[in-house]
């Protein structure tokens, strides 16, 4: 088997078949592989024009590798899993372009899917990343954190208190 990186912060976007094909990587003790794709999305109702322009990622070089490396680790730890990845984009992303990918492999599915969706989980509330929306009009603003992804955080025994209690969930 050879050895990838865990964690990739990009601009170029990814190929989520050679991504899932360098993890699995010819281990026969896979035997299910989960993954998450995660992709701007366009936040107006789809009645009308929309309101989302580009979104624009920023994050803290080596700090937000770090980070997404320890929450690796702490998936492997929770659960009986073989390998994970996460791939993120940062740089200006249109609607419909893809962010995240998080792959992860196992012998079940059942510890594939939950190391997955806990990595998301984790990824969304912890991981050291500034998002900013553009408008049509020309204005931008950064998204705030959500109540709602520190509350699924919560599930797994982790506090999180990254969003005001006040604001709304999206």
């Amino acid at each position: 088997m050879s050895v990838a990186a865990r964690v990739r912060i990009q601009h170029e976007d990814f190929d989520v078949a050679r991504e899932v094909a360098e993890l699995r990587d010819d281990d026969s003790r896979v035997g299910a592989v989960a993954s998450f794709i995660g992709t701007v999305r366009d936040r107006s109702s789809g009645a009308g024009p929309a309101d989302t322009t580009r979104m624009e990622l920023e994050h803290y070089p080596g700090m937000t590798e770090a980070s997404i490396e320890a929450m690796i680790d702490e998936a492997m730890r929770r659960f009986t899993i073989l390998g994970a990845r996460v791939v993120h984009r940062v740089g200006p992303l249109g609607p419909g372009e893809q962010i995240v990918l998080v792959v992860v492999t196992a012998s079940h599915r059942g510890d594939a899917f939950a190391a997955c969706e806990f990595l998301m989980d984790y990824l969304k509330t912890q991981a050291p990343f500034w998002k900013k929306e553009h408008r049509p009009d020309g204005s931008a603003e950064w998204v705030d954190a959500r109540v709602a992804d520190d509350a699924a955080l919560t599930r797994w025994g982790l506090a999180s208190s990254n969003a005001g209690a006040d604001l709304p969930a999206r």
